[in-house]
């Protein structure tokens, strides 16, 4: 079961690309027929005094010594309303936005933070805030963006993403010699994840997981394995090695333990099929 989440958390990070939650939309899809027997997972938090403490509200913000301005809004689309235990809108876009600069290297500066709260999902039972982040304050499809996903009360990083638009055409099929010779995009992987400190222990190997495209941008998933069975699953261009984003090794754990609950036996085996069938397609 757990490498069929890890390849479908994967594929649907690859379809989808950064600014949209990643893969709770499309498995919720998969599991609509079978959503009478799915029931959500409540969550109990230690809440720390200083995960209640404001932060402030101006759109100007301290990095350092250096002060770093951006404007933050609910998106037009939220439609859920944070609790008194959940972050803020300004605390949750603060903590998003160091994830930004540390992992993605991103300069917020005059950047249009759009903020989303969500109480949990059928597949994601874990209440969450999200970012679409850009720097022009019309969005569309084809823009260039930032996003990430964390947890609403205690600001842990679940994903966190880049997407863009290509202004060449290349192709997104299935490469069918990347999964036996991945070595170039496992070295990448694992340097990432050193230089960012992602992981709490040395790293073990790095496996090949799936191949897909987030717009005209195709892409490659690898999982960096720890020595402590840790694995974070990290998303690359394909037609440049671009570091496009992960999935932390939290996030894969909660869609585990969604899909343990909510599917079994013959769905799980159909799933999977679908999605192997399609990634060999190049579809995904």
């Amino acid at each position: 079961m757990k490498k069929n989440i890890l390849k479908w958390t994967a594929v649907t990070f690859s379809v989808i690309g950064a600014g949209i939650l990643i893969f709770n939309s499309a498995t919720e899809v998969a599991l609509a027929a079978d959503n009478g027997r799915v029931e959500k997972i409540p969550t109990s938090y230690q809440v720390s005094n200083s995960l209640k403490t404001a932060l402030p509200k101006s759109e100007t913000k301290e990095e350092g010594d250096k002060k770093v301005n951006y404007s933050v809004s609910m998106d037009s689309l939220n439609t859920g309303t944070p609790t008194d235990t959940d972050l803020t809108m300004e605390e949750a876009a603060e903590v998003g936005n160091h994830y930004l600069k540390s992992i993605l290297g991103l300069d917020l500066e005059n950047a249009y933070v759009y903020m989303s709260y969500n109480p949990g999902t059928v597949t994601f039972p874990r209440a969450f805030w999200t970012a679409d982040v850009l720097f022009e304050k019309e969005r569309n499809p084809e823009s260039t963006r930032w996003g990430y996903m964390i947890d609403a009360v205690t600001g842990e990083l679940f994903n966190i993403g880049y997407g863009r638009q290509l202004d060449v055409n290349v192709p997104l099929s299935y490469d069918a010699a990347l999964e036996k010779d991945y070595h170039l995009y496992a070295e990448l992987a694992q340097k990432k994840t050193e230089e960012c400190k992602l992981m709490d222990s040395p790293i073990d190997r790095v496996e090949y997981n799936c191949q897909g495209y987030s717009g005209n941008d195709p892409t490659i998933s690898m999982d960096v394995i720890g020595e402590n069975g840790e694995i974070i699953n990290m998303a690359f261009s394909r037609y440049d090695q671009t570091f496009l984003g992960l999935i932390t090794d939290t996030s894969l754990k909660i869609s585990e333990s969604a899909l343990d609950s909510a599917i079994g036996g013959p769905e799980v085996t159909e799933i999977e099929k679908q999605f192997t069938e399609a990634e060999k397609r190049g579809t995904m």
